[in-house]
């Protein structure tokens, strides 16, 4: 490894946010390791790429031996890692009350929107801790959700409030091994998991409306521009979303 090349893990690289973050780390000279579920998505993303330097490790973040293959995986390859965008996430079942989720179908919003988040910034914690030099950044996908709900949304709202709280104990610990966290939360970036606003999606006063999308490029831009700071400075939170959408004030 040349002392120039920088090393990037993105979950849920396969599509959407995780990836226009990796393409965008690619194309800005990082090598990334791209993780995911699908094999297939991961190659189609890695063909992307071109000729950037990039390694396709298929892991569920919900297996704490495949997360912990996955950045053995990244040890080998380039020996060091310097960035993690904790992408990996569910929604869950969509439009259904409180009163009527399967306890199923909370454990797996859980388990891949938290504990996944958790299992891979512990493994990038410690290499990030015991490699030399010392350090690493770690930059979790949280939402706006993370700060106001959608209505049927409460496994995908709880666990992107518990994922503010991964990241300031995960900013607050790292502290003394130059290990810097921060969290960018998206409002409507053009995704597959966002194509029903295209159409119509719940509003808190119970109508369906059409709501404004913003491109997933403008997404990647910002986390390149949190992933490049020096470790002495961070983005600790930052908001990003598609500028009409009724979020701030009231709808």
């Amino acid at each position: 490894m040349n002392a120039e090349q920088r090393i990037a893990v993105v979950t849920g690289a396969g599509s959407g946010i995780g990836k226009a973050v990796a393409l965008t780390l690619a194309g800005a000279g990082w090598s990334v390791a791209l993780a995911g579920r699908r094999p297939g998505t991961l190659e189609a993303t890695a063909r992307e790429a071109g000729a950037w330097d990039v390694l396709c490790v298929p892991a569920d973040v919900t297996d704490p031996d495949e997360v912990n293959a996955l950045f053995a995986a990244v040890r080998e390859r380039f020996g060091r890692l310097d960035l993690l965008f904790n992408n990996a996430g569910t929604f869950g079942p969509r439009s259904v009350p409180v009163e009527d989720i399967a306890y199923e179908d909370w454990r797996a919003v859980v388990d891949v929107n938290l504990t996944g988040a958790f299992l891979c910034a512990q493994a990038a914690y410690r290499q990030m801790k015991e490699q030399d030099p010392q350090g690493g950044r770690i930059i979790n996908n949280g939402s706006v959700s993370a700060h106001a709900p959608r209505p049927h949304s409460i496994a995908y709202t709880a666990t992107k409030h518990a994922m503010t709280g991964l990241t300031k104990s995960l900013s607050l610990d790292g502290r003394p091994y130059r290990i810097a966290c921060g969290q960018i939360d998206i409002g409507n970036a053009a995704t597959e998991m966002t194509e029903r606003m295209r159409t119509g999606i719940l509003q808190a006063n119970g109508e369906l409306a059409v709501e404004p999308v913003m491109a997933a490029a403008d997404v990647a831009r910002t986390v390149l521009h949190m992933a490049e700071l020096p470790l002495e400075a961070n983005v600790q939170f930052a908001t990003v979303l598609a500028t009409t959408m009724p979020y701030v004030g009231r709808g």
